[in-house]
């Protein structure tokens, strides 16, 4: 009579087959197409005619002296963000606006983040909160509004809400987890 195998043998054979064939699909994966600011199709808002997002075909290129590897690039000047991945190549670019203060040129990182939504200092419901400066007491984040609008900010009132389209905020959400780097250019 042949000798059987203990279940536990079974269960670390199937399991060692099952890391193997998500190992195998998660390495396709990452070689595939990455979504582009082309992809993103923010929803339109009340606001909208305030800011509008133009539309893009091609992402913008990363401006140069932005650093090198993982990090998100924000333009002051451009008012826009670039998640740029590990070997310089922008995933994804868009337009945001900003708030009142803006931060100095410079390098950063992703500190605290709040996802469930609060009231920002422009007294919007804001959500996906990433802190990365502080200018002049006025601490600088990105942020998206629950909503999806963009009020212009009050000339009165010091904002540093960095305010993104609601996908692209999600986007953005994903990928600049604490202690992402933040590169501010002009």
């Amino acid at each position: 009579m042949p000798a059987r195998l203990p279940s536990w043998a079974w269960v670390s054979g199937l399991t060692v087959g099952a890391i193997a064939a998500v190992s195998v699909l998660a390495v396709q994966a990452d070689q595939g197409p990455r979504p582009t600011a082309a992809d993103a199709k923010p929803r339109p808002s009340a606001s909208a005619d305030a800011h509008p997002t133009p539309k893009e075909t091609t992402p913008a290129p990363v401006p140069d002296g932005s650093g090198t590897g993982r990090r998100v690039v924000y333009s002051v000047g451009q008012d826009r963000v670039w998640l740029v991945d590990a070997s310089d190549a922008a995933r994804r670019s868009f337009t945001v606006w900003p708030g009142t203060v803006d931060p100095g040129p410079g390098e950063y990182s992703v500190g605290t983040r709040r996802e469930d939504p609060t009231t920002g200092s422009d007294g919007i419901q804001v959500e996906q909160i990433m802190y990365f400066a502080q200018e002049g007491g006025v601490w600088v984040a990105f942020s998206n509004a629950v909503d999806g609008s963009s009020p212009p900010p009050a000339a009165d009132v010091k904002t540093g809400g960095i305010r993104l389209p609601k996908a692209d905020g999600d986007a953005l959400w994903e990928f600049a987890t604490s202690g992402t780097t933040v590169t501010v250019v002009e």
